[in-house]
């Protein structure tokens, strides 16, 4: 918004009167005369002086030198207070100053010793706009109109400031509905009408932090400080942002500082509550985990989720303290879904990504777990423990791509040899296909297959060597040259039974239906 510049014009200086330079002292009438005479002559030095400070006051204004122009102008004032073209040009100064409450006390004052000072007019408007009251700009523009109806600036302004108005309505209805972004568009238009409006900066900065966008607040909040450092509304937005930034102790003192400034400042009463609240939560929710509580832990934490919603770190935080607590109580799915949330609110939270990652190993979720080490990994390249995970992570999901002998078997990784021996057992004369003889075709393809994977499965697991090497990782088919697709399962089935003493294992058909379906029984050697 471009200033006008202070007023150059100045009025013509009342002449000596020719009479009282030819008067005398003797007569009384003459006397009286010249005392008229000599007051006209102060008046009219006061006057001319004052019009000499006017235009030194032009000078240095134009240099941009607004603090000594100011000097200047004042001078003139003091020594004649009823030219309203000096107080416009105080005005003038005083915006290019960011004094505007000041400017629009000299801009009213200029318009009231001259109605028909458009300038003066301008300048009330320009410092009610420079303060983010578009309201009074509009009516003190109208108003000016009717003084001048076809002044082109007087028009132009008008539109500026109508537009501004738009912009500043539209903007609180939106902040009260929460859509920031939209705020954010209409406080930049605004800005773009009124740059010098320090309300309309702060209420960008204020929903920058809403944003998240806390260094670019910041940097708008200390340009409006630099000018005026005890601007209760900068120093609450920069309270704010340390707050998102879960800096607690000098958003504290921010809070404070705002609050012995303007007792009455209802957003930062309302946010140094929230701010003591949430801190006394979480600490409370870590004693309860530490000692063990963890339903109590888990109650308070989701408590604390919804103090405000808008601290994207601290709730980044709670998320994931409350995973951990989930893991406790073993609701791995909840522990993934608190981080998944944890990281929606802050991506480069390490501490989300190393927990989530072990809920996804934990409930074999593989490539789920290799992705966030991965994710890791980037972030701290240098980091070995991360190295490690990710290695460890991707032998697992390598491992989880191959057969599953466990669990083909039904046991456990820790298994011992006789635990391993009852679970073939058990499984291979459950899926023996002579037992499914009289199925169907479908059924009896299914149970071979089975039968030939359990027997594969014991044929490693019960071998320490390759049991170990299976562990590891390696692949069956890198297993001693070769894999075990071509082992006959029957062989491997006589060899188990055969080996159990006696005369070994035989199979005869009974027919009928005693034992097993078909009509068959095992007999084992004595």
């Amino acid at each position: 918004m471009h200033l006008g510049m202070a007023d150059k014009n100045c009025e013509a200086l009342p002449k000596r009167s020719k009479t009282t330079e030819n008067c005398t002292n003797d007569s009384p009438v003459e006397s009286m005369e010249t005392d008229i005479s000599d007051s006209e002559l102060k008046s009219s030095e006061l006057i001319l002086m004052a019009e000499r400070k006017k235009l030194e006051g032009n000078i240095e204004y134009a240099k941009g030198n607004y603090s000594d122009a100011l000097k200047l102008y004042t001078e003139a004032i003091e020594h004649n207070d009823s030219t309203a073209s000096y107080y416009g040009n105080r005005a003038a100064t005083l915006l290019m100053l960011h004094r505007y409450q000041e400017a629009l006390a000299d801009a009213r004052n200029s318009t009231s010793l001259d109605p028909d000072f458009i300038k003066g007019y301008i300048r009330e408007a320009k410092a009610n706009l420079a303060m983010g009251d578009a309201f009074h700009a509009v009516l003190v523009l109208e108003k000016s109109l009717q003084v001048n109806s076809s002044n082109a600036t007087i028009q132009a302004e008008l539109q500026i400031a109508r537009t501004v108005q738009r912009f500043a309505d539209e903007a609180e209805k939106d902040y009260h509905k929460g859509d920031y972004r939209r705020v954010l568009f209409c406080m930049d238009r605004a800005l773009h009408y009124a740059p010098a409006c320090t309300r309309f900066k702060l209420a960008k900065a204020e929903v920058l932090a809403l944003l998240g966008r806390y260094q670019e607040s910041q940097e708008l909040a200390n340009s409006v400080i630099c000018f005026d450092q005890m601007n209760a509304d900068a120093i609450y937005v920069r309270g704010l942002c340390l707050y998102y930034q879960d800096n607690t102790a000098k958003a504290f003192s921010h809070f404070q500082q705002v609050l012995r400034l303007a007792p009455d400042h209802r957003k930062a009463k309302e946010t140094y509550k929230k701010a003591k609240l949430i801190m006394q939560q979480k600490e409370k929710g870590n004693g309860c985990f530490k000692s063990g509580d963890y339903r109590k832990a888990y109650e308070i934490y989701t408590a604390a989720l919804t103090t405000d919603e808008n601290n994207n770190s601290t709730n980044s935080k709670l998320h994931c303290n409350r995973a951990a607590v989930s893991v406790k109580l073993n609701k791995m799915e909840e522990a993934i879904v608190d981080c998944t949330k944890a990281l929606e609110l802050d991506d480069k939270y390490e501490k989300a990504y190393l927990r989530r990652a072990k809920c996804y190993t934990d409930t074999q979720q593989y490539e789920d777990a290799v992705r966030d080490y991965e994710k890791l990994t980037k972030m701290e390249n240098k980091n070995q423990q991360y190295k490690r995970l990710l290695q460890e992570a991707k032998l697992e999901l390598k491992k989880s791509k191959r057969k599953d002998y466990y669990k083909l078997l039904g046991i456990s990784k820790n298994a011992g040899d006789e635990d391993i021996k009852k679970a073939y057992k058990k499984l291979a004369l459950i899926h023996h296909p002579d037992r499914h003889s009289n199925t169907t075709a479908e059924e009896k393809k299914e149970h071979e297959k089975k039968f030939k994977e359990v027997g594969e499965a014991y044929a490693v697991l019960s071998d320490k060597q390759k049991r170990a090497r299976y562990d590891s990782g390696q692949d069956v088919d890198d297993m001693d040259g070769g894999g075990y697709a071509d082992i006959d399962p029957d062989t491997i089935f006589q060899t188990f039974f055969g080996g159990q003493g006696g005369q070994g294992f035989s199979f005869q058909n009974m027919g009928g239906g005693h034992g097993f379906p078909g009509g068959f029984q095992f007999q084992f050697g004595v």
